[in-house]
């Protein structure tokens, strides 16, 4: 028997992994997809062959390329921008970092109490998360993103709006800053040149502002798998994780399992209630399954996977949340052309953003050439000045909002990227019950019956469509502050690239599934440790920081709850993921 298990190795199931781990526990960690130990030996920076939902080496599916996707229903016309295999989705997220907003907490009180979703709190006050946010931001590390020209332009727009620059990682006021972001500052050489032969490890170091980061991180050349740039966690936990006795003292390597589905959670009766015995797996590559328990099981699946898990085992849902008040930060997209540089493609792909407590964020936005096409073809408005879906709004973008197509994407496109400015829209969205991921009466996969994500952008809140309306004008006014000649906005139809809160946490038993503990409120020992656990949207920041941050701090409540250790957060100096000793076990 296995201390714990976890189910999961993305964003948060590491994170767990590792902490306990080096406190000498016996961890089994169990990923889905596929483990990409040497990435250059089978990555590129092809925008299709990275992306490509089907066939692409960063997909929601199994190891082997070659097998078709794993099914999802949408409904609605969207997309899961989702990952799997070890570092799940932060394999191509772009390191931002940002805390959450205090207004999303509880024991808020400040003047702009009411912007929020209140009636859907985190269930403790926002000072007792500061210290797990030290400890990740220390770990990763997380630091200030590194700048560019494209940086530059968004800069003098938002300084134009008359808001003033954030110097504090707590967002207060409306304000704009550089990036918190989770890339390594640029060293040697790596920012001074364009030269392969001079990008090379150690001559270069963190960040070579090669542009890719959607694409996974390999960069710089020769690097150390934990000296990557990206901090995603297949850069940074992972390694700490597998290499936890190298580090620390008593420390225990986690056992890391790929292609390893899960597919059920068993329970039994103890003591009149329900408590969590063990997971069962089945192995991609030959269809077998296995079963293994633990005295504690740790679901990190993701907001989509970790509820779909949770209903194909038949667990219990008695006030029927389990599932439901699936948030995606209602995204938008406004792009700028502009007749000077922008450098758009180049550098940290997200290093500068605008907040608007009570209402989201906006973040600058670089990609390359295909995935700037796909962009500015994705609307829920239909083909500008040809059909609206029944909504192509007005405002101070030039146009009715909605795809760009044909001559006029060629025209927008003519001069390259690098005459764009992109501003993604990430609205604080309301909990709705409606907003849910649930089961699919769609023949089952080799997994179970699969999930269905039901969310629809036509009957959102008022406050959350008027969130994603005061953000458009203000990241319009940005861009034609910032000099652009032609403003478009896009009205994305649902791309979903932030998702949380499915199997939230919070205040009340009718309208949450776990305690502010992270556990299961129906099933002892049982605890969530992804996006899904977070009470509802954040306000609008980047969720991976605070799933992280809340994931330490889940592990501590496991380990003093059930194994009698000591909390260790504020007790003692965290580890960096780029520490030698890593380096050297690897």
């Amino acid at each position: 028997m296995r201390d714990v298990i976890v189910v999961g190795a993305g964003g948060g199931g590491p994170v767990v992994a590792k902490e306990l781990a080096a406190r000498g526990l016996d961890v089994l960690l169990l990923e889905g997809g596929a483990h990409h130990t040497d990435p250059r030996a089978s990555w590129t920076h092809f925008e299709n062959d990275a992306n490509n939902p089907l066939t692409g080496f960063l997909r929601f599916g199994p190891a082997d390329r070659r097998k078709p996707a794993w099914l999802r229903e949408e409904p609605q016309n969207s997309f899961i921008l989702q990952v799997a295999g070890v570092g799940g989705t932060t394999q191509h997220y772009y390191g931002n970092s940002p805390r959450a907003f205090r207004g999303v907490f509880a024991g808020y009180e400040g003047p702009d109490r009411d912007a929020y979703d209140r009636a859907h709190a985190f269930p403790f006050r926002y000072e007792e998360l500061i210290p797990y946010y030290e400890w990740v931001e220390a770990t990763l590390p997380v630091q200030t993103a590194a700048m560019g020209t494209k940086e530059t332009v968004f800069f003098r727009g938002a300084e134009r709006l008359g808001i003033p620059v954030q110097t504090t990682k707590d967002t207060l006021r409306a304000s704009y800053r550089p990036q918190e972001n989770a890339i390594l500052q640029p060293g040697g050489t790596a920012g001074r040149t364009t030269d392969p032969a001079r990008l090379i490890y150690p001559q270069a170091t963190g960040c070579t502002y090669c542009g890719f980061c959607l694409q996974g991180c390999m960069e710089p050349v020769r690097a150390p798998r934990n000296q990557y740039a990206k901090r995603s966690t297949d850069n940074s936990y992972v390694p700490m994780a597998m290499t936890a006795s190298a580090w620390a003292r008593g420390g225990r390597d986690v056992t890391l399992l790929p292609d390893s589905f899960v597919v059920k959670v068993h329970t039994e009766r103890r003591g009149g209630e329900s408590v969590a015995t063990g997971v069962t797996w089945r192995t991609g590559a030959t269809g077998e399954r296995h079963r293994e328990d633990a005295r504690v099981v740790v679901l990190a699946g993701g907001a989509t996977e970790t509820p779909r898990l949770w209903l194909n085992s038949g667990l219990p849902n008695p006030n029927g949340w389990v599932g439901r008040g699936y948030t995606d930060h209602f995204l938008d997209g406004v792009t700028g052309l502009f007749d000077e540089e922008t450098g758009s493609s180049k550098g940290p792909s997200s290093a500068a953003r605008c907040d608007f407590p009570g209402h989201g964020a906006l973040e600058q936005l670089g990609v390359g050439p295909a995935i700037q096409a796909y962009q500015m073809a994705l609307s829920g408005s239909g083909v500008r000045g040809r059909y609206t879906n029944g909504r192509g709004m007005t405002g101070p973008w030039d146009g009715r909002a909605g795809r760009v197509i044909g001559p006029e994407l060629k025209d927008a496109l003519l001069n390259g990227v690098d005459r764009l400015l992109n501003i993604l829209i990430l609205t604080d969205d309301d909990v709705q019950a409606r907003n849910r991921v649930s089961l699919s009466v769609l023949p089952p996969d080799a997994h179970g019956a699969a999930p269905k994500v039901s969310l629809d952008g036509r009957t959102r809140t008022r406050r959350t469509a008027a969130n994603r309306e005061f953000l458009a004008r203000r990241a319009t006014e940005l861009l034609r502050r910032a000099g652009a000649r032609k403003v478009y906005r896009l009205d994305w139809a649902p791309l979903l690239l932030h998702v949380h809160s499915s199997m939230r946490m919070g205040r009340s038993a009718a309208d949450s599934v776990l305690t502010a503990d992270a556990e299961s409120r129906w099933v002892r020992k049982l605890y969530v440790a992804d996006n899904s656990a977070l009470a509802n949207s954040l306000g609008g920041p980047n969720p991976t920081l605070t799933t992280q941050a809340l994931a330490t701090r889940t592990a501590e409540k496991i380990f003093t709850r059930h194994f009698g250790g000591r909390a260790w957060v504020g007790a003692e100096a965290p580890v960096a993921s780029t520490d030698p000793r890593v380096t050297h076990a690897l």
